[in-house]
């Protein structure tokens, strides 16, 4: 990971705005559901095929939000240690 992607950079990657598509998170500056991009890859597609599939998402936000996801899990998990 080249830098722990906290919730400024977040915000560079992902907007949220209740008059599109029901304030579901997007990639920022497009209509693409920061969630699709796990579908894909829960169905086995890879990070390549996501992006081809949508052009108007950078790598770098989709990677941006990857590395977020596996930072918060990271978290979640040295606080349920310390706790159980």
């Amino acid at each position: 990971m080249t830098e722990i992607a906290s919730v400024q950079s977040l915000h560079e990657w992902v907007w949220v705005s209740p008059d599109r598509l029901s304030g579901e998170p997007c990639f920022r500056g497009t209509r693409v559901p920061v969630a699709l991009l796990f579908e894909y890859l829960k169905a086995g597609e890879s990070l390549d095929e996501f992006l081809n599939g949508f052009p108007s998402v950078r790598r770098e936000q989709a990677v941006g939000v990857l590395e977020w996801a596996a930072q918060r899990l990271r978290e979640a998990l040295d606080e349920a240690s310390v706790v159980g």
